[in-house]
């Protein structure tokens, strides 16, 4: 028999007995490991399973649960997608669009999640058991007629957050993602947006204006739509959203700025969205924010700007611990208060807590 109990004071008489209730009563304490070693067990025996602080008993075949794991926990989360690449273009045709920013969820006090949402809910974690990050990469820049390159997703347990859409080449539509993509010259359209997790992008210049005026539209942010491009002006990037997550108020998340024409490119979205150019190759996405790369200018083959890589950060009580990370995750932890907090920046794997 594994289980064992202990009681101070039984008080019996000819009506029956009664347990004076402060008496201890307890039981053999055995990992989960332990736990399925035993031999010899009999039907109701008895265990309290360290590993997820409940009671076990053995039904003659088997152990059983009494309860859910009781080491559960609340972790509050920022995930951000990789941003999408501005769109390319060559020396004689119109402007590529700007990257859309990668999408933005925000579990964390008030702050809000993209595309106007609100703070989402904390995940539940329990001890020893495993959760996937994943730190998505920004979209490649690209050279000559072509759409930019999405980003990838970020994720943390069952939270995803999509890639940026990529910002199109010249007469191209831009593309979907967290954030839309901008699109290229000559009335594109931009890229939809994923619900509650940013903006479209917008659309390029019209097909009508004049070789001087061939510019391209802008990537949507997390906090906002980019500008429309007007005859001359390319689209500046869509704003990007604030996050207290890590004890300080950081913005991320902006949309790529379109490709110029005549003058400069339009402008990063906040967050560190890169500029369209006005000359050469667009800028690129600020790294571990998730947001888009600028677009092409019209008399230009250079590359370009690609998507900033996306960021996971994780938040929770400094009684757990980040016992694992495999996969060749990249990540720091710091402590603020009662709380621990664990950035990554790249990498993929499974993360525990203890």
């Amino acid at each position: 028999m594994v289980s064992k109990i202990k009681v101070d004071e039984i008080e019996s008489s000819q009506s029956g007995g009664s347990v004076d209730l402060n008496s201890s009563l307890s039981f053999a304490s055995k990992t989960t490991t332990e736990m399925n070693a035993l031999s010899g067990m009999a039907a109701g025996d008895t265990i309290y399973n360290e590993t997820e602080g409940t009671l076990y008993v053995y039904n003659g075949t088997s152990w059983k649960g009494m309860s859910d794991n009781t080491f559960q926990f609340s972790v509050s989360y920022l995930v951000i997608a990789g941003g999408g690449a501005g769109g390319g273009g060559t020396p004689d045709h119109g402007a590529g669009g700007g990257g859309g920013a990668g999408g933005y969820r925000s579990s964390y006090a008030s702050d809000a999640s993209g595309g106007g949402a609100s703070s989402e809910t904390d995940v539940t974690a329990v001890a020893s058991t495993g959760y996937t990050v994943t730190v998505g990469a920004g979209g490649a820049g690209v050279n000559g007629r072509s759409n930019g390159n999405a980003g990838s997703d970020s994720v943390f347990s069952s939270i995803t957050s999509v890639g940026g859409g990529y910002g199109a080449g010249y007469g191209y539509a831009g593309g979907a993602g967290g954030s839309g993509g901008g699109a290229g010259w000559s009335n594109g359209t931009g890229g939809t947006a994923t619900s509650n997790q940013g903006y479209g992008g917008t659309t390029g210049g019209n097909s009508d204006d004049s070789g001087s005026n061939r510019v391209g539209g802008a990537g949507g942010g997390a906090g906002g739509l980019g500008n429309n491009p007007s005859q001359g002006n390319a689209g500046d990037g869509g704003a990007g959203l604030a996050s207290t997550i890590n004890g300080s108020t950081v913005t991320r998340a902006g949309g790529g700025g379109g490709g110029g024409s005549a003058g400069s490119g339009g402008s990063g979205g906040g967050g560190n969205g890169a500029a369209g150019t006005g000359s050469g190759a667009g800028g690129s996405g600020t790294v571990n924010t998730g947001s888009g790369g600028g677009g092409v200018h019209h008399h230009s083959s250079a590359t370009s700007g690609a998507g900033g890589s996306g960021l996971v950060i994780l938040r929770y009580s400094n009684s757990y611990t980040i016992a694992n990370a495999g996969g060749g995750l990249t990540f720091t932890t710091a402590t603020s208060g009662n709380d621990k907090i664990t950035t990554f920046t790249a990498g993929t794997g499974t993360v525990t807590f203890s």
